[in-house]
């Protein structure tokens, strides 16, 4: 399985609306729920089931459907674990000397992908790219929805 974490810093110099961590939280579960403005590539989500602890959902994301447990750690971190293939994501609040950051982590394995090989690099680096671009632009939608106060 291919494997990375990353943190970005939540509210670098200069950026508005600073995020609370409740805003942070409430921008994640809103990115769960229906990530179609979260997360670029999404095509489609919907909510399969609801458990106590999150939901299973089903997504189309560039163009393969998928299903996915969330499970919510509430105030810190949503786990994304895919169903039916070896894999999991996680968005974690962390607080450092720089602040708030938001961790990304994920491990999947890649179906038709030898592990090990440069082609699992290569496909990694790009689904690390979309991942940190799907971190960053969950960030600006939470900004953008704090602004307009829809949180």
């Amino acid at each position: 399985m291919y494997t990375y974490s990353a943190a970005v810093e939540v509210n670098p110099a200069g950026t508005e609306p600073v995020l609370t961590r409740a805003q942070l939280w409430h921008g994640l579960t809103l990115k769960a729920a229906n990530p179609l403005e979260f997360v670029p590539g999404m095509q489609e989500c919907s909510i399969v089931e609801r458990y106590d602890d999150g939901f299973l959902r089903e997504v189309v994301l560039r163009g393969d459907r998928l299903q996915e447990r969330i499970t919510f750690f509430e105030p810190m971190a949503v786990r994304f674990d895919r169903v039916g293939v070896p894999g999991w994501i996680t968005n974690t609040i962390c607080e450092s000397t720089f602040g708030m950051l938001l961790m990304f982590s994920f491990s999947i394995a890649f179906t038709g992908i030898k592990e090990g090989t440069q082609q699992e690099q290569d496909y990694g680096a790009r689904m690390r790219d979309n991942y940190l671009e799907a971190i960053k632009t969950t960030l600006s939608t939470t900004r953008r929805l704090v602004r307009d106060g829809a949180i």
